[in-house]
């Protein structure tokens, strides 16, 4: 008697990996927890409310109009309102922060038709919506106060009437070197520590890093994309600020503003970046490039979200010209598209 063998043909992959995107996307969430949590230590509770309130709008929506009903579960929506109220002011008020969730999950994921079918990253596409809606909101950093718990700002104002934060305002360390009347730079241990003013969760940049190289191990971001737009923003800065084009070292470059926050958790979206190894380095290289730009001769202090949306932008095009020759094939019937 002879045994049978019970033959199953299936469609592609049939490599699996034990990761799913929901693991991806809570494991990312872990590692937000340490940035998280000291934006609540320096900033006190006004940043867990900035936070609160961002991460509503987006849940919210999400569950909204959302054509999977579970999609809430799978983190994705967590991710965006985590980040989008990590790169607001402590003192942002909460409506505002919550319009943005809303704004982002909308206007920056289901009306491409939900997860996995975006071009622009969905947090930065709410944070720009805010820095159009509310310039002056978005660019008012209190100089702290007095005790842990006071408020940073006017985080209660009502609906559509002017904040009116108690507390005095002060520039962040970027906008105090390009714009402040005795522009001094920042200290880079203050910068990695996080004892400095800004966005709630892009001072620590020591623990961006961590969080980051934690991802990057797990294999749950593409390491090339941070590290490229590290060595292009340190070297194009590098060169302009030897030959006295910029005040900017290369070294508060890289440390200071959304850069860290940026290069590893924004920028890194798996839907939003290249697919190709080589598209990466050339995705990473322009964010970089933009954002030294940005930084020098912009009107804007900051210039990381608007280099990382112009480059989603690319995406595109990016993977058309850097996709891979398939096995057998010529390069002459690769660029003919045969």
């Amino acid at each position: 008697m002879t045994e049978k063998t019970k033959v199953i043909i299936t469609a592609s992959p049939h490599v699996r990996s034990p990761d799913s995107t929901t693991k991806i996307m809570w494991s990312v969430v872990i590692s937000l927890l340490p940035v998280i949590a000291s934006s609540i230590y320096f900033f006190g509770p006004s940043a867990i409310l900035v936070i609160i309130a961002s991460v509503a709008g987006c849940l919210i929506t999400e569950r909204m109009f959302g054509s999977n009903p579970g999609s809430v579960a799978d983190g994705s929506a967590m991710i965006t309102g985590l980040l989008l109220g990590l790169c607001l002011p402590p003192g942002f008020p909460l409506w505002m922060a919550f319009l943005g969730g809303v704004f982002g999950m909308g206007f920056g994921k289901l009306i491409y038709g939900g997860l996995g079918q975006n071009i622009f990253n969905p947090a930065l596409v709410g944070r720009a919506f805010l820095q159009a809606a509310f310039p002056v909101a978005i660019t008012t950093w209190p100089s702290g106060t007095q005790h842990w718990w006071n408020l940073q700002g006017d985080n209660f104002a009502l609906p559509f009437m002017t904040p009116r934060p108690d507390t005095v305002t002060a520039a962040t360390p970027l906008g105090n070197l390009k714009f402040g009347d005795d522009p001094v730079a920042t200290p880079i241990l203050d910068l990695l520590l996080g004892t400095i003013n800004g966005s709630v969760g892009e001072t620590s940049a020591v623990l961006i890093l961590l969080g980051g190289i934690y991802l990057a191990v797990r294999g749950h971001l593409n390491w090339h994309i941070p590290v490229s737009i590290f060595v292009t923003t340190f070297v194009v800065s590098g060169l302009f600020y030897v030959i006295g084009i910029s005040q900017f070292s290369p070294w508060f470059m890289l440390f200071s503003g959304g850069l860290m926050l940026g290069a590893w958790y924004m920028a890194t979206d798996m839907v939003t970046s290249p697919l190709s190894t080589k598209g990466c380095w050339l995705f990473g290289f322009g964010i970089g490039l933009l954002t030294v730009i940005i930084r020098i001769w912009g009107g804007l202090p900051e210039g990381v979200m608007y280099s990382i949306l112009l480059m989603n932008a690319l995406v595109p095009f990016i993977n058309r010209v850097t996709q891979p020759r398939l096995f057998g094939t010529s390069k002459k019937k690769k660029e003919a598209g045969e």
